[in-house]
């Protein structure tokens, strides 16, 4: 088939690039034709909360990547939708992650459909965002009228797109591994590159730091004193995206200035696999959630994890079997990971029998049937 990937992609970076761009390398190593259209510009500078938008790696090989996208601007969504509908792809996909892309991705959805062939799929990072605003509702169902089918990452978004549609087609695919960051180090080798104590035990918190993926909840569950006769130390690794104070200062207040290592940019995709590499334990404390690219990283690096008991987060993590899955408070937290570094549990055999359930040949697989 020819296939439009319409979405963020290099020279943008971050998880929904290399969603789009790995997907595309799969359908790829299938034997189809894919292009990709991401923004010129994504977000409005003032609207962005991190440092900056774009990647300093290299481009990735091997795939057709057409910057013509600008997410404000609705005469270029016209010009945009109409070039891909006069190329009539067989197929359009679009990630949706946030009403505020529901004017531009809607529109050109809708354009790209006059055609009369090609057939629109939204994958569905989320449906009701984590941060709410009082127009939320009305862009996302401009968003879902303009698509024919949908493909949800987690059960608990199915559920959401329930209250906006009930009527065209829809599979739930959980998300692929992340297995575009290399291959697992060996723990020396990562933390000597980190240049970390060998001697010390490590849990991983990673990703942008916003206020509902729950780093205070776990830096208060780190404050017990349990871990303090304990060599273990936290790894936080990722940009703030909301306010960095509030952060530092809760550290202060909970006397962990010596017990948290942070490592606050982007990390690039070439260093993911030394945290990952490093950790004994990867870390998601969220307040909210769908689904997250960082299980699926640590499933990749075959790392055993602690997930909190929302949204999809354990149809993903069976509690026991690869991890904790524990209510999104301190205590529980505290109570789960003290289990783990105390009794040395070993997870790592049932990591590799689950892992292989995401695979992205079955999301492909799933996008064509539907």
């Amino acid at each position: 088939m020819n296939i439009a990937i319409i979405g963020t992609a290099y020279p943008f970076r971050g998880g929904l690039a290399a969603f789009n761009e790995r997907l595309a390398q799969q359908f790829i190593r299938e034997g189809h034709r894919v292009e990709i259209y991401t923004f010129t510009l994504q977000y409005p500078s003032f609207l962005f909360p991190g440092k900056t938008q774009y990647s300093d790696s290299p481009a990735p090989a091997g795939l057709k990547i057409y910057r013509k996208i600008n997410s404000v601007n609705p005469l270029n969504w016209l010009l945009v939708g109409r070039k891909i509908r006069k190329k009539q792809p067989d197929l359009a996909i679009i990630k949706f992650w946030l009403p505020f892309m529901s004017p531009c991705l809607g529109t050109i959805a809708r354009i790209i459909r006059k055609n009369k062939h090609t057939k629109v799929v939204s994958i569905l990072d989320n449906v009701i965002p984590h941060e709410h605003h009082f127009y939320d509702n009305l862009l996302i169902r401009y968003f879902t009228k303009s698509v024919d089918a949908f493909v949800a990452m987690s059960k608990s978004v199915l559920s959401d797109l329930a209250l906006f549609d009930t009527r065209k087609p829809r599979v739930f695919s959980p998300h692929p591994l992340y297995d575009n960051f290399g291959e697992k180090l060996s723990r020396e080798e990562a933390l000597q590159y980190l240049k970390l104590d060998s001697q010390t035990r490590y849990m991983l918190f990673f990703g942008f730091i916003r206020h509902y993926k729950g780093l205070d909840l776990l830096m208060e569950a780190f404050a017990d004193k349990r871990f303090r006769a304990m060599n273990v130390k936290l790894i936080v690794a990722g940009e703030f995206y909301s306010n960095e104070p509030f952060y530092r200062n809760l550290e202060k207040k909970l006397g962990l200035q010596n017990d948290i290592i942070w490592a606050n940019d982007f990390i690039p995709d070439n260093e993911v696999r030394y945290y990952f590499s490093a950790a004994d334990i990867v870390v998601q404390p969220y307040k909210s959630a769908t689904q997250s690219g960082v299980t699926q990283i640590a499933y990749h690096f075959e790392k055993p994890m602690l997930v909190t008991n929302i949204g999809g987060l354990a149809e993903i993590v069976p509690d026991g079997k690869v991890g904790y899955v524990v209510e999104p408070l301190d205590r529980p937290i505290a109570d789960a990971l003290v289990d783990f570094l105390k009794n040395e549990r070993n997870f790592s055999e049932n990591i590799k029998a689950e892992k292989e359930k995401y695979s992205w040949q079955r999301m492909t697989e799933k996008i064509i049937e539907l």
